[in-house]
């Protein structure tokens, strides 16, 4: 490519940016993008853009001192995505945290200051707030929501307009028709209310139509009805509709949302793309329900490795309850049994060398297992349980519930939680027809959050909330539910359930292909 093609290539994309260059800027670009192979030019601009943008650049005008700082943290930004960074977990605790800014139209890096694990109220508000200003964002970049530009409307397009609560409050008259996105709540005793960063109004649901999803309090919902006499009366409920992780990416560019050590998102990675294309039978198998003191379960674990060893998969993801004792686990004769049945389960996994050599092992904690429980995100189960397996396997890793887990572009989001028995039971309105599966899946992808259920019941670290969202959506949501075994796709997300282990007549594992997102169920033996 030719040095004025490369200066118009590097100019158009710095203007969609916002951004302008010095000519000493432009010439260092050029001289720098010269040696980068064409196929990965986006990919590097990216990388130095979003340094830039990193840096609190007092003017939207780039001088040549901070094009060369931006070209070499970008460079060790790349050099982070290599093929070292195969397959990375991301603990929740250290899961990036982002914050999106009005003003700007862009998420940018929270204070860098150290979180404190029981924050203020102050942490509190910002959780709602927060996920409102995610959802709304996204409503405001949907076709049929989109502000119109110059004021005109297409007439060729359905198009709404979305109103705040404080224009309902300051209606004399009344409206026939309005449309507001709201989170439900109850602040009154049996009164249902939708409530915004501008203020709360009294809701009606006799009458109203549910759209698919399971309807909780503390979920955003977009409402159409009337408003008279202090009362928005439904007509219609439903969730705001979802966002492609694609669309997520194209307009913020390469921030790295999901975690793993980089500054720069692993999809723009060319070494990471050209790796996966040549392993596409790499597999990750998911099991939950993992009863190591289960001599039943252990069995049909040792059947589950001899049928792998001739072609183990890249990954073993285990879920807990690790144990079938459904009591305090945090008793200590509970906590030495645990650790004695990780050391025969290392034993077991070391009659295999080919699974011993190439697959990884990684534990997933349940909500009855020792450590801190109760309160999400969990931390892993405490190192004076683990160490005996991992002084036999140094490279297992005991994480965080939930966590994430990235296999080269591939983005994979793991919840020990039952789920949906609290879903269902929370419900404002249970759906009358409809898969429950589908409803499931479509609450958590709509409201780009695992746990939409009010803090009484789902009880989060306020300054860790952040840990659980879904937003840009993973390519696989892995929910360790305690439901029958699922699959379906929201939006290209794929979310499944992996059977419990080895509960049902036959052993059953969740075995996902990385290439394809395609997941499916392995058989083993039947029971007798």
């Amino acid at each position: 490519m030719s040095d004025s093609a490369l200066k118009a290539k590097i100019s158009s994309v710095f203007r969609l940016h916002g951004l302008m260059l010095q000519r000493d800027a432009t010439k260092l670009l050029v001289d720098s993008l010269r040696s980068v192979d064409e196929e990965e030019h986006s990919e590097w601009l990216n990388a130095v853009i979003d340094t830039l943008q990193r840096q609190n650049l007092t003017s939207p005008v780039v001088n040549v001192s901070d094009a060369a700082n931006a070209v070499e943290s970008s460079r060790d930004d790349l050099d982070d995505l290599g093929t070292d960074k195969i397959l990375v977990t991301v603990n929740a605790f250290s899961v990036p945290r982002f914050r999106y800014d009005q003003d700007r139209k862009k998420f940018v890096p929270c204070s860098s200051r150290p979180i404190n694990l029981f924050g203020s109220s102050n942490s509190r508000t910002s959780i709602f707030l927060d996920r409102y200003t995610i959802v709304h964002q996204r409503l405001m970049r949907h076709n049929i929501f989109r502000p119109a530009l110059g004021g005109f409307k297409p007439s060729t397009q359905q198009h709404f307009d979305l109103k705040p609560i404080e224009f309902l409050l300051g209606t004399v008259s009344g409206l026939e028709e309005v449309i507001v996105l709201g989170m439900l709540t109850q602040l009154k005793e049996g009164s249902y209310y939708l409530e915004d960063p501008t203020g709360h109004v009294k809701i009606d649901l006799t009458n109203t139509k549910f759209h698919s999803g399971l309807f909780t309090e503390n979920c955003f919902v977009l409402a159409e009805g009337s408003y008279e006499d202090g009362v928005l009366r439904a007509k219609a409920l439903g969730f705001p509709p979802p966002e492609l992780s694609s669309v997520t990416r194209a307009a913020f560019a390469s921030i790295d949302f999901f975690g793993g050590g980089s500054s720069i998102c692993a999809k723009s990675a060319a070494k990471l793309k050209a790796y996966e294309e040549a392993n596409q039978n790499d597999s990750f198998v998911f099991i939950a329900d993992v009863w190591l003191d289960d001599i039943k379960v252990m069995s049909k674990l040792k059947q589950l490795f001899i049928g792998f060893s001739s072609f183990p998969p890249t990954c073993f993801v285990f879920m807990g309850n690790y144990s079938s004792l459904q009591q305090d686990s945090n008793q200590p004769k509970a906590t030495t049994g645990m650790s004695d049945s990780f050391a025969k389960l290392a034993e077991m996994i070391y009659e295999f060398p080919s699974i011993v050599g190439s697959s990884k092992f990684i534990f997933v904690p349940g909500p009855l297992d020792p450590g801190l429980s109760g309160i999400l995100p969990r931390p892993p189960i405490p190192t004076c349980i683990t160490h005996s397996f991992t002084k036999r396997f140094s490279d297992a890793e005991f994480v965080s519930n939930p966590c994430r887990i990235r296999y080269c572009t591939r983005e994979i989001v793991i919840f020990r939680e039952d789920l949906m028995n609290k879903m269902c039971r929370n419900c404002v309105r249970f759906p009358d027809e409809g898969d429950v599966v589908t409803h499931l899946s479509k609450t958590l992808v709509a409201q780009s959050h695992l746990y939409p259920l009010p803090l009484h019941v789902a009880p989060i670290y306020w300054e860790y909330d952040h840990a659980l969202r879904l937003y840009p959506l993973p390519d696989l949501l892995v929910l360790g539910d305690r439901y029958d075994p699922f699959k379906v796709v929201q939006s290209d997300c794929s979310v499944i359930n992996p059977v419990r282990c080895f509960l049902n007549v036959q052993s059953v594992c969740s075995c996902v292909a990385s290439d394809r997102r395609q997941s499916n169920h392995r058989r083993q033996s039947k029971q007798h």
